[in-house]
């Protein structure tokens, strides 16, 4: 399998096509915003007109857009992957979206003879760049199999889970432990800079302990100083939020922080700080607490 198609051009998609050309593959790219394009075809992508050619050009088309209405849209509207299908096609949804919408997209690509699994990853695109994402993969195991070694050039930690579906409730969960970290973060440093005590000192003490994390190790750092990395945006958090709180009360399950998470991260989306990193979230305590 050489030949994968890639379709979104955000942060993350732009770099796994960048990591797969320098790996050897051929790509094939689409984007709504075709000048988001522009620097992968310098790298060697070809950039395609459609999903459906993406489709008609590969071997594996990989979906990286915003929520499952996008996934739709690109697989099954006008000019979608569907209408390019070929007996060698296999899909594979790297969006963050419900499980049940995976599943009925699974679904409907089943009615069309397409294999969909489902991939979505955890990390952003400074390790997607050189293949090290962790990835989480359910659906037909004969598929995965097949496709697992362009899987493994854009993952280090590979994880299969099973029927369709159960990857995405996994990153979910993820989602919701990083959205608890920064949020856990966030207030202790305030806390600590109101006590006019040194908050890179609390994150010495608390990386000494068994409760520390990449975060604290790394971007806790940062938030103090008030500097971003912009890996995955405070917005983009924003709609995983929303879609963990979606999925949780569709199942009736009470998860209470989560759903206070969600709440705090819209009022600071409507403040301004949606385009930075999601550890920004810090901003805007910084700004409630003036």
């Amino acid at each position: 399998m050489k030949k994968i198609g890639i379709i979104g051009l955000g942060m993350l998609g732009n770099a796994i096509t960048l990591h797969l050309l320098d790996s050897g593959f051929e790509v094939t790219v689409y984007n709504r915003t075709k000048e988001k394009a522009l620097h992968v075809k310098a790298k060697g992508a070809y950039v395609a007109e459609s999903p459906k050619e993406v489709s008609e050009k590969s071997e594996l088309v990989i979906i990286v857009v915003k929520n499952a209405e996008a996934v739709k849209q690109v697989s099954f509207g006008q000019n979608g992957i569907i209408e390019g299908n070929h007996e060698k096609l296999i899909v594979a949804d790297m969006s963050t979206i419900e499980p049940s919408e995976s599943k009925n997209i699974s679904k409907k690509f089943q009615e069309h003879n397409i294999i969909k699994l489902d991939i979505p990853v955890m990390g952003g695109p400074n390790v997607a760049i050189t293949g090290d994402l962790v990835m989480m993969v359910s659906g037909k195991k004969e598929s995965f199999d097949h496709c697992e070694k362009v899987l493994n050039t854009i993952a280090s930690k590979i994880f299969f889970l099973g029927e369709s579906g159960v990857a995405h409730s996994m990153k979910l969960a993820m989602n919701l432990q990083i959205t608890m970290l920064a949020l856990a973060l966030s207030e202790s440093i305030t806390f600590v800079k109101k006590l006019n005590a040194d908050p890179k000192k609390f994150l010495e003490i608390l990386n000494s302990t068994y409760f520390k994390t990449g975060m604290s190790e790394n971007k806790a750092y940062k938030m103090i100083e008030g500097k971003y990395d912009t890996t995955f945006t405070l917005a983009n958090l924003k709609k995983d939020i929303s879609t963990i709180t979606n999925t949780a009360n569709s199942l009736g399950v009470k998860l209470p922080m989560i759903s206070k998470a969600e709440e705090i991260y819209e009022n600071a989306v409507k403040a301004g700080f949606g385009e930075i990193d999601y550890t920004g979230i810090i901003e805007y305590l910084k700004k409630i607490n003036e």
